[in-house]
């Protein structure tokens, strides 16, 4: 149930969003009559809000022209909100993070009441976030630029720096971006490879937005994409294998980022490539459930040594 305090300050977000609402509009909105409305209003005054009426059947209230509101008016929810979403911002990879968060959690304390400045100072320091990242950040320009050029579906020119050091030059469309396991990912349209490709940010070594524009397809799944090119990277060894179980099963034990599972009628075909067969093999061998090894016999050999290896050990 929310309360006289919480109503009274949405009564004051309706009128800066609004500008101009009636009085039985913002009755009805905040569930209460008119009459408690007429206090909440009072409430406002009281506080020093400026506010003018428009009396008869089609009144309305409103802000006094050019008054502005503080930019910031948090409850405790929101506040919580903001408190983690900070912690959070410090291990995403941003350049610059910590001063960043510092300055913005600065700004925040400056506006809010003491109570909800305490707790956003004891999230702060009793709350710990484990997202660690595994790649240097670089700097911010990269998430900038592509970010913006995927909200208005621009394309880009981008210079980028593959795992071997190797340079390479492409207009790229960006469809969305994706923060996972330490590292943020843009996919889209490359028009290099002529296809949808995923690319890390930490190895953009440049990208400066152009003129040239393109639509989005509605079904893009920056994550699905991502999963899809990390399965069908060129490693060594293509991997094929029938687990015995059902799809969620399957994906909750292997993990859903490993490669690509696909319905079979005797379970879920399983498709990777790996660098490390023995690594692969280990991985099997700690399902709860049967399967089937397709390819290659390598692995076969592989789980066999390895089980040899846990039965000596038992």
């Amino acid at each position: 149930m929310a309360t006289s305090t919480t109503r009274v300050l949405a009564v004051l977000e309706l009128l800066q969003t609004h500008g101009r609402i009636s009085g039985a509009e913002l009755a009805r909105r905040l569930e209460v009559d008119t009459r408690t409305l007429r206090r909440y209003i009072a409430t406002l005054e009281e506080m020093g809000i400026p506010l003018t009426s428009e009396r008869g059947r089609y009144g309305a209230y409103m802000l006094v022209a050019g008054f502005k509101l503080p930019p910031m008016m948090f409850n405790e929810d929101e506040a919580l909100a903001l408190s983690v979403g900070l912690l959070a911002a410090r291990s995403l990879g941003l350049a610059e993070g910590a001063s960043a968060v510092a300055s913005a959690q600065a700004k925040l304390e400056r506006v809010m009441p003491a109570k909800l400045k305490h707790r956003l100072r004891a999230v702060d320091e009793t709350v710990t976030l484990d997202l660690t990242r595994s790649a240097p950040p670089g700097d911010n320009r990269a998430l900038t630029v592509l970010s913006a050029a995927a909200q208005a579906q621009k394309r880009v020119h981008m210079r980028y720096r593959s795992s071997k050091g190797e340079d390479s030059e492409r207009d790229f469309d960006p469809y969305g971006l994706l923060y996972r396991n330490g590292n943020w990912y843009v996919g889209g349209h490359c028009h290099l490879r002529r296809g949808l490709r995923s690319f890390r940010l930490d190895r953009v070594a440049e990208v400066q937005m152009l003129e040239a524009v393109f639509t989005r397809p509605q079904d893009f799944d920056a994550g699905a994409h991502l999963d899809f090119s990390i399965a069908t990277l060129p490693r060594a060894t293509p991997v094929e294998v029938l687990l015995k179980t059902d799809l969620k099963t399957a994906m909750l034990e292997l993990g859903e980022h490993i490669g690509l599972f696909e319905p079979h009628p005797e379970g879920v075909l399983f498709k990777t490539s790996t660098d490390g067969i023995a690594w692969m093999a280990r991985q099997l061998a700690r399902l709860s459930f049967g399967f089937e090894i397709h390819a290659p016999p390598e692995l076969h050999a592989s789980l066999k040594s390895h089980a040899r290896s846990l039965l000596s050990t038992g």
